[in-house]
This record gives C-alpha cells, structure tokens and sequence, in this order.
C-alpha cells in the first residue's frame, strides 16, 4: 500500500517555463549541458548540471559545484523563476511522443516505502552515482528532477485524468531536440486530492521505471535525516520524496541496441559461423533489420543486416531473467563469443538508446568507429514488473524509455 501526499509545487511561472525547463541530467554531459543553457540564465541546466556555472573541464564533483547548485535554486526563487504554491497540490503530467500520450501523477512517494520494497527496482545502483545525486540533494535541500514510476492501471485514476486533460493545462510546449508535447495541469481539489491518495493506498506496489539513483539517493538522504532529527514525526517533508507515477499500459519502452568495436578475434565469417551454433542467421540484405519478436535479433555486420532467433534450449522460460533477450544475447553473444563480461565497464561495447533508430547502429559501424552492431526487441513493463516482484534485478542497460520526463516544471523542497 503506497503511501503518497501532496506537496507545496516550486515552479516557474507560466510564461517562463520553456526557459527554465530542461532536459534530465543524466541525458547530456556537461559539455551538452553548456551549449543547451548558452545565453540563458533561467535555464535549469544551472542548478542540475552546476559545473555549466564554472570554466569548461571543472570537475562535476567539486564540493564548490554543489554549492552553486544550491546558490543557484536560491537564486531562481529569489528573482520570482521559481515560485512555490500556496497549498499542497498534486499536479498530473502529460507527454506526448509520435501521437501517443501518457498521463502521470506527480506526487510525493514515501521513503520508508523505498526502503521496505513497496517501491520496487530492477536495477542495481552504482554508488558513486548515488553518491552525487545525494550531494546535490543534501546541498539543494530539494528534490529537483522527479524519478519515473509505474502502477498497475485503476480505472478511478483513468477516469480522474480525464477530467483534468479536458481542462486547460497551465503548461503546455513542444520541447526542443526531442519535439515531443508536454503539459501539466494543477490539482488543487481537495476532494479529487483525497481520491488520488486512496487509489494509491490499494495498490500493492510502485515501480521505479527510470531513475534508480534519483530515487535511491532521495531514499537515503531522507532516511539520513530522520535519523538525525530528534522526536521527527514521520510527516516531515524529507520523508518524501517527488515522483511520476504512470500506469504501466501507458509506458512505451524502445530497444537498448549494443554496438562492438571488434569481433574478438574472429573474421566476419568465423563469427557467423559462431552465432550458428545457438541462432537461426539469416542473411536479410542492406536494408536496417528490426527484430520482430522476442529472442529475434538484428545483426549489422560487414554492410549486411541478419536475423538471429534463439533457438530452443538456449534459454530457460521459466527464469524470468534467462528469458529475457538482454541476457541472451549477453550470455550468448557477448560473453562467449566476444569475451564481454562487464557490459558496465568494458570500452568494447557502447550502447545506443532506440530513439536514434537502426540508422545510427548501421552508420556507427560504417564509419568503422564499431565492428558489428546487435538490435534487441524491447523489453516489456510486464517483464519488469515481473522480476521486481520476484526481487530480481535486470540485466545492465536493459531498458530505455521514453519520452524522458522533463525537469524544472516542478520542484520538491524540504
């Protein structure tokens, strides 16, 4: 039973968010970060990526560039960027990619219910990463990028959305880069507040979709200062922390495709033969290949594009990890073929996020930069959903969703 609340929103004004939205941090480098944000002082870019706020090549980790952070979301509150609601609120999210839209509660998720498996992962978390984002948590004393999760569908829910989508939003844009539509709507009823809260209450899990360290680093940063409070009630804001929550029929998740520098060795026909001991490969021409299925791949190699279909015995269907494809092709391909065993680590590999299309994988590999490219199917939400209620853990790089959430619409301080 997930326990969420409304929060006071800290957002900017109407008619400023397009400057002061960006894109998540963990999507873009500094040097990205510092071309997106050129010439705008608004931009979010200066309080999620604050080494933009210092000379080219200054380490991201530099306690001074959590301190600008912080300087920072100071400084958009003070000249009236960011201003926060007067009431608790719950706000629903909107985005829109290919003709599609998804619909999310951005709400505020308990972190007693992170560290006690309500809220699921699928992922493991490195931490260094989650280090950082606890840094920046710590310093901003805010929770400025929301983690993306999923619930099982409620009809209740579905039809509330309704209702506020027939309403006018009070943002509404088509971000750059990506063009997709954004919108957001404010939900300040109190009634309508009161439904939210209890559909969420007969669910029996969230899932973190995207975002394991935002999530893990709020989680803890949290836990960190309940222990540190005396007589803390459980209800203070840094019990919480900011999350959209969609339902999981609604989520759209692209292929995770791998491209390799080399082929271990092995010449293009070796490798083949290789493949042939576990795959059907058949030859498919010059034409980009997309697989069609689960455990079907698309092989580019040499200017020519191949199926692969797993054959039987290869994996187990009932593992809810062995079946998937990442671990197929990880077991199967990477590892004993091409040597690969730390897809986190090694600089063999590269990975390209299904949004750049097979184009990419194919011009990659012409350019000579990769030897051979490999395309999966992408995963499904039933498949996450079902290793994190067995308490697995995917595969590394398994998954990529899409559209990202947007950051700097909204804002949760503590």
């Amino acid at each position: 039973m997930p326990k969420i609340k409304p929060f006071k929103g800290l957002r900017p004004p109407t008619e400023w968010v397009e400057r002061v939205e960006s894109r998540p941090y963990d999507v873009l480098d500094s040097n990205e970060a510092r071309t997106e944000a050129a010439g705008n002082d608004m931009s979010l870019y200066h309080i999620i990526r604050p080494e933009i706020n210092f000379e080219p090549d200054t380490d991201e980790h530099d306690p001074r560039v959590y301190d600008s952070g912080a300087e920072m979301l100071k400084k958009f509150q003070e000249n009236g960027w960011l201003v926060e609601d007067a009431q608790e609120n719950y706000y629903l999210y909107a985005q829109t990619m290919n003709g599609k839209t998804q619909y999310g509660w951005v709400v505020c998720a308990s972190v007693q219910d992170y560290m006690q498996g309500v809220i699921k992962k699928h992922e493991l978390t490195r931490k260094d990463k989650e280090e950082d984002r606890m840094k920046h948590v710590r310093r901003c004393r805010a929770h400025v990028e929301p983690v993306f999760l999923a619930f099982k569908p409620r009809p209740v829910l579905q039809a509330l959305r309704e209702k506020y989508a027939a309403m006018p939003s009070v943002y509404d844009f088509i971000a750059p880069i990506d063009g997709f539509r954004h919108q957001f709507w404010v939900v300040n009823d109190a009634a309508d507040q009161a439904v939210i809260t209890a559909e969420f209450d007969k669910m029996d899990s969230l899932y973190i979709a995207d975002g394991h360290h935002r999530s893990a680093a709020a989680a803890l940063v949290g836990h960190e200062m309940a222990q540190q409070t005396p007589n803390a009630s459980g209800q203070e804001e840094f019990n919480y922390y900011m999350a959209v929550c969609f339902p999981s029929d609604e989520l759209t998740i692209l292929d995770y495709n791998r491209v390799v520098k080399d082929l271990n060795g092995m010449t293009p026909a070796q490798f083949l033969e290789a493949l042939s001991q576990n795959f059907t490969v058949t030859a498919k021409g010059g034409t980009p290949y997309k697989p069609a299925h689960v455990h079907e791949f698309s092989l580019y190699l040499e200017g020519e594009w191949y199926s692969l279909l797993a054959k039987d015995g290869t994996f187990d269907a009932q593992d809810p990890i062995g079946q998937l494809d990442v671990d197929i092709s990880s077991r199967l391909i990477l590892r004993d073929l091409l040597g690969i065993t730390d897809l986190r680590s090694d600089k063999r590999i590269d990975f390209v996020g299904g949004l750049r299309g097979l184009g990419e994988l194919q011009r990659r590999v012409d350019s000579g930069e990769m030897k051979m490219a490999l395309a999966l199917f992408p995963v499904s939400m039933q498949q996450i959903m079902n290793i994190a209620d067995t308490g697995n853990i995917m595969p590394p790089k398994a998954t990529w969703f899409e559209p990202k959430l947007r950051s700097g619409l909204v804002i949760h301080k503590f």
